[in-house]
């Protein structure tokens, strides 16, 4: 292989040269994207990551040349050396839709550094090939633009919150990844130590504890881009591996956090997107979020909010309905309702195919209605029932006119909220309510903080409460003293951030104060003993001093999903898992020897294959 061109290094890359380049003599390097043979003369697209340029090799002024290049095939990996021309005065037509649209390059010195066997898939972007192949041969399929561009913005979104949480004082400061395993939340992968038998790290799922330690060490102001573990079930948006922007600061209110984060999330929409978005954020509290939407990461880009018509129905004694009357006669169970507009043109077959939609997030089914010019009910058995006065009232209240459609979900709260929560995001989907570009990335964003949290979630099966976000969250200020007498009613210090529905960033204010902490514990069942096991070390810290502090963690990996119009997390991920925690690429896990197993004292107990 000739290293000529390689010592002289590429002049430009493949998005550079335009006609005010013309004569130039150039040396580009790159991937074969296409070869066309045109009346004698060899055309090839040389692409990189920035773009591609059309190569022009003319047998009129080199015939071996021009036969080399015929016989290069796609992902052939090549530099040419070669002048400038106008594709125009050359005879040719300019392509607009490439910087380079207007000039090709005459080539007069070709180096093959690498001939490539057919690719499994075409390097383009509309391409139908199955995720699992794709994964397969995961160093092809990133060169694909779309590939390329969701790294780049990714390395973007990094860079972006360097710059920023450097420039407020911040501290990048690294943690250990093979921690103490403390038993309870997220399942932790298990790592054996060889030279101490018979014992386990962790690998962490967050620099919780330590970045708390560091507050207490005076270091005042942390961060980290970290790599978290968390051995779970996954999906799209779940993997074994992810990365967050961890943040902690010592002296910290809900508002400071809030508006710390609130100017780093700007200059990421900026530096990836060009977006300037509005100061300050949207707040809305856990039970409005709830009442209204029936989630804690309500999508604000579209209406149909829901209605709580409990009260209502209590106050008719049912209306006529008796299924209305059995259900509020039961403590804790609501009824709520959702308005399909008549604009959104849903006929009855599609209306009543939103049933299987609700029994798949556990319902036993979705009631509905059609109001007629009147007001009166249709296209359903309530509106035989009905008492005029409350379907008056409940026309009203939900704002329902001529056309348009009631959705009614009843029963316990938890299962009300996240069905009829679940069906608005169904319509959204299937209605086309938000829009975006052709990239799929979303034409409009909607930024929202969630805040006054519950402490605790009460766990049916177990019968005890347990941590809605982590121990070390503190309550808010006067509900101290409910933490023992009754913690179901104890609001965190807590906020999430919330990205067109998606919940993209958690934190909350933690506890400083050792008495506070051991009531925390106490509500949460952790004996003394237990405690000392699990956070010892962080309890002995706190003894000597330390600070108010508080932080957050923001889901980098789903940033970058958004940012880039994807699905999945696969999507932003360079080498990512499968939802069995498997790599294709390199066919991780695998199975080890005897020998291995022997040497770190432990035994498997898998069947054999």
């Amino acid at each position: 292989m000739s290293t000529t061109l390689l010592e002289r290094q590429r002049s430009h890359t493949c998005n550079q040269l335009t006609k005010a380049d013309l004569g130039k003599e150039v040396v580009l390097m790159g991937w074969v994207d296409s070869n066309r043979d045109h009346h004698g003369r060899i055309f090839i697209d040389l692409r990189d990551r920035y773009g591609i340029t059309q190569l022009v090799f003319k047998p009129e002024l080199d015939a071996a040349l021009r036969d080399r290049a015929h016989q290069l095939g796609r992902e052939y990996c090549v530099g040419i050396r070669g002048v400038v021309e106008d594709r125009a005065a050359n005879g040719g037509s300019p392509n607009p839709r490439l910087p380079t649209g207007e000039v090709e390059i005459s080539a007069v010195e070709l180096a093959l550094f690498n001939a490539a066997e057919t690719p499994p898939f075409l390097v383009e972007d509309k391409i139908e090939t199955s995720e699992e192949k794709r994964l397969a041969h995961r160093t092809v399929d990133l060169r694909r633009p779309r590939m390329q561009r969701n790294l780049i913005i990714r390395h973007k979104l990094m860079q972006a919150a360097r710059r920023y949480l450097d420039g407020q004082g911040f501290l990048e400061m690294e943690t250990p990844l093979l921690v103490k395993y403390t038993p309870g939340g997220a399942r932790n992968f298990l790592v054996p130590s060889r030279l101490n038998p018979g014992k386990f790290y962790a690998l962490a799922e967050s620099p919780q504890l330590y970045k708390q330690m560091f507050m207490m060490a005076g270091l005042d102001r942390y961060f980290q881009i970290v790599k978290c573990f968390r051995d779970e079930d996954l999906r799209g948006d779940r993997q074994p591996e992810f990365t967050q922007i961890d943040i902690e600061l010592s002296w910290a209110t809900e508002r400071v956090v809030q508006t710390l984060v609130e100017g780093l999330v700007a200059d990421m929409f900026k530096e990836a997107l060009g977006v300037t978005v509005e100061r300050p954020f949207q707040r809305m509290s856990y039970d409005e979020a709830m009442s209204r939407f029936g989630s804690d990461k309500p999508d604000l880009r579209f209406a149909m909010e829901h209605t709580d018509l409990t009260d209502i129905v209590k106050k008719h004694q049912g209306g006529g309905i008796k299924l209305f009357a059995d259900v509020v006669a039961t403590p804790g169970n609501i009824i709520k309702a959702m308005v399909i507009e008549k604009k959104r043109e849903m006929s009855r077959t599609e209306v009543d195919k939103l049933e299987d939609v609700a029994k798949g997030m556990g319902s036993k089914g979705v009631g509905r209605v059609r109001l007629d010019e009147t007001g009166q009910w249709t296209q359903g058995p309530f509106g035989k029932a009905v008492t005029p006065e409350m379907r008056a009232e409940v026309n009203q209240a939900c704002g329902a006119k001529a056309g348009d459609v009631i959705l009614f979900q009843l029963g316990k709260a938890s299962l009300v909220h996240t069905v009829l929560g679940g069906l608005r995001l169904h319509l959204r989907d299937k209605l086309g309510l938000v829009e975006h570009d052709e990239h799929g990335v979303s034409k409009q964003w909607k930024i929202l903080w969630v805040t006054d949290f519950p402490l605790f979630e009460y766990d049916e099966i177990g019968k005890t409460h347990v941590a809605a976000h982590h121990p070390f969250t503190s309550p808010q200020a006067g509900h101290e003293d409910k933490l023992t007498s009754d913690p179901g009613s104890c609001r965190a210090r807590a906020y999430d951030l919330v990205l067109n529905g998606n919940e993209v960033a958690g934190g909350s204010i933690r506890i400083h104060d050792g008495a506070v902490q051991s009531k925390v514990f106490t509500a949460l069942g952790i004996s003394e003993e237990d405690r000392q096991r699990k956070f010892g070390f962080l309890l002995e810290a706190m003894k000597y001093g330390c600070p108010p502090h508080g932080g957050i963690a923001l889901g980098f990996d789903r940033w970058a999903m958004l940012f880039c119009g994807g699905t999945s997390l696969r999507d932003v991920i360079a080498y990512p898992k499968t939802q069995k925690g498997t790599c294709l690429l390199t066919d991780a896990p695998t199975a080890v020897s005897e020998a291995q197993l022997k040497d770190l004292f432990i035994a498997s107990t898998a069947p054999q294959e």
